[in-house]
């Protein structure tokens, strides 16, 4: 079976119900997916997307936001490369005032027993077993 990949937007229209008839479209299609009659794929990329756009043009909170996201990332049915990485990654952003793609890039550095990082970003500060240097 052919692999398709999803965009930000499709995610959007299904989250939003913004645009009702874009909305049943986008239904359709996860319902199909979960019945195994079509396979999907995403990114990581999409779902950094996802996440900024919903809090940023959305204005949606952060507490629904990571509901939202984890849902998505949590299906079974939906190929995401580093999907492990992610949903870590929304477990720390949940607990942590930091964003999102701090969360994530704090996660890869411990999936790779990565102990320091260069940064100017303070909130790294916070982050236990992670040590921030500025060069």
């Amino acid at each position: 079976m052919e692999i398709k990949f999803v965009d930000a937007n499709i995610f959007l229209r299904y989250l939003t119900k913004d645009d009702p008839s874009k909305y049943e479209s986008c239904l359709t299609l996860f319902k199909d997916a979960i019945e195994s009659k079509i396979a999907l794929a995403t990114s990581g990329i999409v779902i950094a997307e996802l996440i900024w756009t919903l809090l940023s043009y959305y204005k949606a909170p952060k507490a629904e936001v990571i509901e939202k996201i984890s849902i998505i990332v949590a299906t079974d049915k939906l190929f995401i490369p580093d999907k492990e990485i992610i949903s870590d990654a929304l477990l720390l952003y949940g607990i942590k005032n930091i964003d999102y793609i701090d969360a994530y890039n704090v996660v890869l550095m411990r999936s790779h027993d990565l102990k320091s990082i260069y940064s100017y970003d303070e909130d790294f500060n916070a982050i236990e077993g992670i040590k921030r240097e500025e060069p």
